[in-house]
């Protein structure tokens, strides 16, 4: 089970993007991609078998999971997340400042 997920709300807590936040877009192991963060120039060739157009490109760059923390809401700002089990045993993630659950 991973502390960000696809569709969370995100806070950039370090680098250039400090401050900004998106939603998470895609997961991959330990990266993150970040709606409108991260965002770099890409030149690209055309390929007129492929029906690609050449030129510059914006996209979104993966950036490591570390650098983003889950926004709370209720608290307004960024928060760490923990994990419980629930007397079903199910597991739910949970936001350390308030208790507040995620996956209830």
């Amino acid at each position: 089970m991973s502390r960000i997920r696809k569709g969370d709300q995100v806070v950039v807590i370090s680098g250039r993007d400090k401050g900004r936040s998106g939603t998470v877009l895609q997961v991959a192991g330990e990266q993150v991609v970040v709606e409108g963060i991260n965002r770099v120039k890409r030149h690209t060739r055309p390929n007129p078998q492929a029906g690609k157009q050449g030129g510059i490109i914006e996209k979104e760059m993966p950036l490591p999971s570390s650098k983003v923390a889950l926004f709370n809401a209720a608290a307004k700002k960024a928060d760490r997340v923990g994990y419980k089990r629930l007397a079903d045993g199910k597991k739910v993630r949970f936001f350390k400042s308030n208790g507040e659950m995620l996956d209830a």
